[in-house]
């Protein structure tokens, strides 16, 4: 059996956690999210009070690569409800800046042009200064994923560093001709 799988979920008072059929639903203070099971695998309320099994019925290749996998999707829905999740980006270089028009974001990264990231659904952006942008939101794959497309907006650059990056990222920064030459 899966480690990971077999570990029970443990719903605190403020979030409520509902199943029917193969559809599970969480709700919290920050909102409601649901995650569809696939055929084959269940969850169970636990023994003690708030508590849950997600079990799989059989030993099929396919439901035991699923059944860890399931079992914290739904323990991240159960975290996103109750607190959201966020991603910090930096963006790094000189004249780089991002700022707040409405609800959307606004960078200056380097194109002749103003790029502007619209608003998503489920997902709040806010901006720290002129340089840091806090992306948050109660489902964790979508917070990841906002997250890298607008890092992608502009990939940092491998020589100077310059770009959009995640908060605490270590880049490597590689050496430039100057330094090839002396070698």
């Amino acid at each position: 059996m899966s480690k990971i799988g077999q570990k029970i979920l443990v719903v605190p008072q403020t979030v409520t956690l509902t199943v029917e059929g193969s559809i599970v639903t969480v709700k919290g203070k920050e909102g409601l999210l649901t995650i569809e099971l696939p055929q084959g695998i269940t969850i169970e309320k636990g023994q003690e009070a708030n508590t849950y099994s997600v079990i799989r019925r059989s030993d099929s290749k396919d439901l035991k690569s699923l059944h860890g996998t399931l079992r914290t999707l739904i323990d991240n829905a159960i975290v996103g409800v109750e607190k959201p999740w966020e991603k910090r980006l930096e963006v790094v270089g000189t004249g780089f800046n991002v700022k707040m028009q409405g609800k959307d974001l606004v960078f200056k990264v380097g194109y002749s042009h103003p790029v502007v990231y619209k608003e998503t659904a489920n997902v709040t952006f806010s901006v720290d200064g002129n340089t840091k942008v806090i992306v948050q939101g109660r489902d964790k794959q979508l917070v990841g994923e906002i997250a890298h497309k607008i890092k992608m907006l502009k990939k940092p650059d491998a020589y100077k560093g310059k770009g959009i990056k995640y908060e605490g990222e270590k880049l490597r920064i590689k050496p430039g001709k100057k330094a090839a030459k002396t070698a």
